[in-house]
């Protein structure tokens, strides 16, 4: 009986380290929470003050402190003085770690520090957070929280409050990467092919359909890329021709949505009573070269009257809700005239893998210069992967959750009712392709007897 019991203890805790390993590769949520978690936090409370003073993040104590320390603790010895911990908790992803900065020390010193933290204390990254003046938060991630993309599944309210907020992606830190048209209203975004570009853009339109928000789509690729959301889309655009004529009109309703704003004295959309407020829109342009490369002389015309109207709609259309969302492989001063213009206009900047350096300086050199390395270094092998950056010059790598096309155009579907009704537009409105059910026979069928 006793070899019995030893036999299952044995087997027990043979399933048990099993179970550990299999979670460690395929669950890491699991793992982490089970064992890289408690280990992290004791090794983060036992090292802490060690690990500070050899990484160089002590100060010297301030003179009321040693008279202190030598004359009422009675030590000779007065030790540097770390960051004081303030707060420390745990999640699913890492762990975080709220730090009172000494008088002598900057955030700047403990970023410089993050990649010494994160090897004194086991865990796969250490990213460094203002979070207002005196204090910084340690991001500490136990995995790779990009490997297998899972978004969280409460977002703090200060992320999510606004009317024009999208979860799109998940940041290295495990927090997630939105989209708030109203802080950042224009947005670019570069990535080769087979990159992930499409897979942001899925996620990007799906966030965007479940708002009460006008979806303008411009695909010159005759809408193979746009077609499949036509339930949700306002307005579509599949030809160099009809995307002219269509930002044409978008000019027009900018000029009238000026003389509102006008009329009521207010200088935004989001000033104006609800009941007179125009319906936001975002305006989706898929492969933005094709709207600048003419084959003939006679279609520049046509390519200069396309980028005046983008231009103007960069420069102007955020007071009264239109935004842009522009997606290429390249942007740059060989598309020709306005390009430089309109690119200096789209603050927000995500890049997918490219092919050559001079794209990712396209997108992020001339806000995130430090982040044109991060592009290059991208894994073909790692779709979806990007660096995104804005103009405040900070910039971090994101990954999109996976979605196939026919998930995007199921949740287009399921929110077709969302879709406005703008006058303006009704031309371009897409006609929705219904597949008919199949017809019933005239005359039941009859079982041949013998």
């Amino acid at each position: 009986m006793s070899n019995l019991a030893g036999v299952i203890e044995v087997a027990g805790a043979l399933s048990a380290v099993g179970g550990l390993g299999f979670a460690k590769g395929h669950a890491p949520r699991v793992f982490w929470s089970l064992v890289g978690l408690p280990v992290a936090r004791v090794r983060f409370a036992a090292t802490y003050r060690s690990t500070m003073d050899v990484c160089g993040l002590t100060v010297q104590p301030s003179r009321l402190r040693a008279f202190m320390v030598r004359n009422v603790a009675r030590r000779q010895d007065v030790q540097p003085v770390p960051p004081k911990v303030r707060r420390v908790r745990g999640s699913s992803t890492g762990m975080r770690a709220t730090l009172r900065l000494p008088a002598g020390l900057e955030p700047a010193d403990v970023a410089a520090a993050s990649e010494r933290l994160r090897h004194a204390w086991g865990v796969h990254s250490v990213h460094v957070v203002e979070v207002k003046p005196g204090f910084v938060e340690l991001r500490m991630t136990g995995y790779d929280v990009l490997r297998r993309v899972k978004m969280p599944r409460r977002l703090p309210r200060k992320v999510t409050s606004g009317p024009l907020v999208v979860p799109v992606a998940l940041r290295e830190d495990g927090t997630a990467f939105v989209r708030d048209y109203r802080k950042i209203p224009h947005g670019l975004t570069l990535g080769a092919n087979q990159s992930g570009k499409s897979m942001y853009q899925r996620n990007l339109i799906t966030g965007l359909a479940k708002l009460s928000v006008g979806l303008i789509g411009i695909d010159c690729k005759r809408g193979v890329e746009q077609r499949g959301y036509a339930p949700r889309l306002s307005a579509l655009a599949t030809t160099p021709d009809e995307a002219s004529n269509l930002l044409e009109v978008l000019v027009r309703e900018m000029e009238d949505r000026f003389d509102i704003l006008s009329a009521h004295g207010v200088s935004d959309l989001w000033d104006l009573p609800a009941k007179v407020r125009p319906v936001p829109m975002v305006v989706l342009v898929d492969e933005v070269a094709e709207l600048f490369l003419t084959a003939v002389k006679k279609d520049e015309e046509r390519r200069d009257r396309m980028v005046m109207h983008l231009v103007r709609l960069a420069q102007m259309a955020r007071a009264i809700g239109i935004y842009l969302e522009i997606c290429g492989q390249r942007f740059g001063s060989e598309l020709g005239k306005g390009a430089t213009m309109l690119r200096a206009q789209l603050t927000g900047r995500v890049v997918h893998r490219v092919n050559d350096k001079q794209t990712a300086d396209m997108g992020l050199g001339d806000i995130a210069p430090d982040a044109v390395a991060a592009v290059t270094t991208i894994a073909p092998d790692r779709p979806g992967v990007a660096v995104a950056g804005d103009s405040s010059g900070g910039w971090s790598r994101i990954r999109t959750p996976e979605m196939t096309a026919a998930d995007a155009v199921a949740i287009c579907r399921e929110y077709a009712h969302l879709t406005p009704d703008i006058e303006a537009l009704a031309p371009f409105r897409p006609v929705v392709r219904t597949t008919p059910a199949p017809a019933a026979p005239l005359v039941s069928p009859v079982p041949v007897t013998e």
